[in-house]
């Protein structure tokens, strides 16, 4: 993989992730999951939106204070008191990034700002030059990039870099995006922004319409070098881009992505446990990476071709997210292949009429339960 592009993972979990309904969690949470976050290997975690609140403000302080290794970031909008907060929650951490953002679109600015597109760019420059002031890691996010006009989104993107921001995040802020879209706004960009190269461009992909990861991919492909995410993709209403299933899907296809992430992938399944049970918010059984079915199989062609080789039907290992093994689960579709490769690993030893048998018994009962258990097998053969 020596040829791969590295892409940087900003989280958002503590940000965004906690705007979910109900997900909210304190300052000594928030720190519980710092730390899975720095062990986890994220380059970027946004901490919070300090003036939102004082426990916000001091979770962000404590997490600034006390991690090393990513950049701490802190939320604002484009105005002096955001922006002085932030910094203040911000000041001590070993690598500062302040992330303001103004909506651009047409919607947020005739009906949310009731600004034009010149007092949007005065705006804009103005907050992004005022914590320039602050600190020399800025970056900004135009609000609802994703309905803006491309010749606008230009202008504002030229504009934020000369002003000093380092990085600029496209945000699909509604999930309104398709990949096809989303590419070629972040290939606008870099053809028609002339500074452009003197920022890492960036995207915020929301999952309103299932689009949040192949949106980001979709960037990543022409040449967006961050992707923003949170751990299970929590977030806002259907949540934000997977960050497992990012850093998954540009390991298992760096032969097309030619990508690369410096996540240590056997902790996403810990992280994303963590989080839940943090959260409250459960992960769905058939999630991709981190759900519980995720590396199972029922289907006895499956089990019989898993047997023989692993890969006839897994394109990852458990054991690289963090799980120990492949789980075959035995219920009514299951076939005699796991059924008697169970029983081994249980200590028993069946052939011919013994196995069949036990293998009769054995759909009987799977037909009356969702799942036969070891103990169940275990009072079968007896």
């Amino acid at each position: 993989m020596s040829s791969s592009r590295l892409i940087k993972i900003f989280d958002t979990t503590l940000r965004d992730g906690e705007q979910s309904p109900g997900a909210s969690m304190n300052h000594q949470e928030k720190l519980a999951i710092a730390q899975a976050l720095v062990d986890l290997g994220v380059d970027v975690i946004e901490a919070g939106f300090p003036i939102a609140s004082p426990d916000d403000f001091e979770a962000v302080r404590e997490i600034a204070i006390n991690f090393k290794g990513p950049e701490i970031c802190g939320l604002a909008r484009c105005n002096d008191a955001d922006i002085d907060r932030a910094w203040e929650a911000l000041k001590h951490a070993d690598r500062p990034r302040i992330h303001v953002f103004l909506a651009t679109s047409p919607i947020h600015r005739e009906h949310k700002l009731k600004m034009t597109c010149d007092e949007v760019v005065a705006r804009a420059v103005k907050g992004v030059e005022r914590a320039a002031n602050y600190c020399s890691n800025v970056e900004f996010s135009p609000e609802d990039a994703g309905r803006t006009e491309l010749d606008f989104l230009c202008r504002v993107v030229e504009a934020v870099i000369a002003a000093g921001a380092n990085t600029v995040n496209i945000p699909d802020t509604v999930g309104y995006a398709t990949p096809m879209e989303m590419g070629r706004v972040i290939k606008t960009l870099r053809d028609r922004v002339p500074n452009i190269e003197k920022a890492v461009l960036s995207v915020h992909c929301h999952n309103d319409l299932g689009l949040a990861v192949a949106n980001s991919l979709a960037a990543i492909e022409n040449g967006a070098g961050q992707v923003e995410c949170t751990i299970n993709g929590i977030g806002e209403r259907a949540g934000n881009c997977s960050l497992e299933e990012i850093v998954m899907a540009l390991r298992t296809r760096n032969d097309f992505y030619r990508c690369d992430t410096g996540i240590d992938s056997t902790k996403l399944v810990p992280t994303s446990r963590l989080v839940s049970e943090t959260t409250g918010l459960l992960v769905q059984r058939n999630k991709a990476i981190v759900g519980r079915n995720a590396f199972a199989h029922e289907a006895g062609i499956h089990q019989d071709g898993m047997l023989k080789e692993r890969t006839t039907y897994e394109i990852m290992r458990p054991e690289d997210v963090g799980l120990s093994s492949t789980d075959l689960v035995l219920g009514k579709h299951s076939g005699r292949a796991a059924l008697n490769d169970r029983l081994r690993r249980l200590g028993f030893d069946l052939t011919g009429d013994d196995l069949n048998r036990v293998f009769e018994e054995f759909k009987k009962l799977a037909d009356r339960k969702k799942e036969v258990l070891d103990d169940d097998l275990v009072a079968l053969v007896q």
